[in-house]
């Protein structure tokens, strides 16, 4: 399997300051082409590899919608830890100026060892990359990953099936509630697209200047034919 694409030979939404101004105006960010076809197909295929994984969920027991999905154990596939550390630096950073608007204490560290590290001293030892799978009739209600004390504020998923080939329907959802009311997005993916977005909240600028924060979640609208898979990396492990 391939290894992550290095950032300077990526597509333009990986430089860092595009990344930073869509996040800021949208609180999501497309990453366009950062899989190929073939290493879509497969991370995909690991599906049905029960040694890749260290659990599965069915949703509709947990009442988190339809569908399943299964976390990756450690070590994880190459790709996905090339992507979870190329990713972090400048994620931490736009993170970090987050918490600064918001008035918050906590900063980022720098690599990602250094905030596992972290995260793994609070007994949050369990990876949290995931795959998950989708067939008609399944949706994946709204909801954010946060998994214990320790929350990264940013996250990315990649579509690794082929909209109207390989399934329908089946739209990327964000929705955003701030003191004004609510909105939602439907992000646009294609096959081997990531978007970046916020996990939990975010800051937006207030009507009188300054800050106030923006709560995010996200989620998949329902699948109307065919099998969707998508590839989920979370920066912060779990209790």
């Amino acid at each position: 399997m391939a290894t992550a694409p290095k950032l300077e030979n990526t597509a333009p939404a990986w430089d860092e300051h595009r990344l930073a101004e869509s996040l800021d105006a949208e609180g999501w960010a497309l990453l366009p082409g950062l899989l190929s076809p073939s290493d879509c197909a497969a991370l995909a295929g690991l599906y049905d590899a029960p040694r890749h994984f260290r659990s599965r969920i069915v949703m509709a027991r947990h009442g988190f919608g339809r569908g399943e999905y299964q976390y990756f154990a450690y070590p994880l596939p190459a790709v996905i830890e090339g992507l979870r550390h190329a990713l972090y630096p400048p994620l931490a950073r736009i993170a970090n100026a987050w918490q600064g608007r918001l008035g918050l204490p906590t900063r980022y560290p720098a690599e990602l060892p250094e905030f596992l590290a972290r995260c793994h001293a609070a007994g949050q030892t369990r990876p949290t990359p995931l795959l998950l799978r989708y067939g008609a009739g399944d949706h994946n209600c709204l909801h954010q990953d946060l998994y214990g004390e320790h929350v990264f504020p940013l996250q990315l998923a990649i579509l690794l099936s082929a909209p109207e080939r390989d399934f329908s329907g089946g739209e990327f959802v964000m929705t955003e509630r701030t003191s004004d009311g609510q909105r939602a997005d439907v992000v646009p993916l294609r096959q081997g697209d990531g978007v970046v977005f916020t996990v939990n909240e975010r800051p937006v600028p207030g009507r009188r200047g300054g800050w106030r924060r923006a709560q995010s979640r996200h989620g998949v609208s329902a699948v109307r034919q065919g099998q969707r898979h998508t590839i989920g990396v979370i920066f912060h492990d779990a209790r």
